[in-house]
């Protein structure tokens, strides 16, 4: 029999029995255990108890996904000054994966940003042009595609840098609701034959590197979250979508903000050589989520009629 209070956290009796498998690891029931809805590929609920700190407990059936975002927490604690959550304990118990972290307060700077002046913004976004710089130098690889654990070693998915690409690019395009048929011939085209820079540098691609999934406090960052299904990637496509999440998505004149990004990145290491179609494919990827709806930027977030509008835009801008 699993924990009672988990009943209202978790939906099923086998996220249920793996989140308890991961709270077995702290020597003290919960008093209280709370659902956190983010995300779509795993369930989150934060659990606090009378003596130990409170937790964040993940559950989710994608087992090696847990696995290896486990793992890259630890390591980007050990090898950065990014600032994530320490794991407490991480398994699988009846084929689901648990990962249990610390909780770190925080307010969700998707909810906070635009309330911050000017001054303060372009701080928090060379913020994250400096944490996503030292990601960077901290984490390469010999190919590109999805991360994966092998007896403990990162381990990406292609050597081949132009047919992944190609697939992550067309991938994205082909995501994208009717309302973008008229410039898919032009996106299409960005992608044929070697789009960008042959055989390029592959770096740690944090793909959700943005405000939505970091915690802020007394204007600083606490926590950069959410670190699932890593990928390997240029540094270019990696900026180039860091730089839509964090800048275009808030500011109706991004410039200030996409140069506070880069001057947080340059302060680290060389800004990448961003092609338009590494942009191409940022932007596309960025406008559906994982469910298929088209993404809202701005906040609060626009309709689904004006978000349609803002990254059709941005692609037309693209390939102008």
């Amino acid at each position: 029999m699993t924990e009672p209070r988990l009943e209202a956290a978790f939906e099923t009796d086998r996220m249920r029995a793996a989140a308890a498998a991961g709270l077995a690891s702290i020597d003290e029931p919960p008093i209280e255990v709370e659902p956190i809805h983010r995300g779509n590929r795993k369930q989150t609920a934060v659990a606090r108890f009378d003596e130990h700190e409170p937790v964040v407990v993940q559950v989710c059936d994608k087992q090696t996904w847990l696995r290896t975002e486990s793992a890259l927490l630890e390591a980007i604690r050990q090898r950065t000054f990014v600032p994530v959550p320490p794991v407490v304990a991480a398994g699988t118990h009846d084929e689901v994966a648990y990962l249990v972290t610390g909780y770190v307060a925080g307010t969700d700077l998707h909810g906070r940003f635009t309330a911050y002046d000017a001054a303060s913004r372009r701080a928090l976004v060379g913020g994250f042009g400096r944490a996503l710089a030292r990601l960077h130098e901290a984490f390469g690889f010999g190919g590109y595609g999805r991360l994966r654990l092998s007896d403990g070693t990162f381990i990406d998915q292609t050597a081949d840098w132009e047919s992944w690409f190609r697939e992550f690019a067309t991938q994205a395009v082909d995501g994208l609701p009717a309302a973008f048929d008229p410039i898919r011939t032009e996106l299409d085209a960005l992608f044929d034959g070697v789009p960008v820079d042959p055989d390029p540098p592959s770096r740690l691609f944090p793909w959700d590197f943005r405000p939505g999934n970091a915690l802020v406090a007394d204007g600083s960052i606490t926590a950069v979250l959410d670190w699932e299904a890593p990928l390997a990637a240029p540094p270019a496509l990696s900026v180039a979508k860091s730089v839509y999440l964090v800048a275009d998505w808030y500011a109706d004149d991004p410039e200030p903000l996409r140069t506070a990004f880069r001057d947080g990145y340059t302060a680290i290491r060389a800004y990448p050589t961003v092609r338009p179609a590494h942009r191409a494919a940022a932007i596309a990827e960025s406008a559906v989520d994982s469910a298929g709806r088209v993404t809202n930027p701005r906040y609060p977030p626009v309709g689904r009629d004006e978000a349609v509008d803002f990254h059709l835009d941005a692609l037309k801008a693209v390939i102008a």
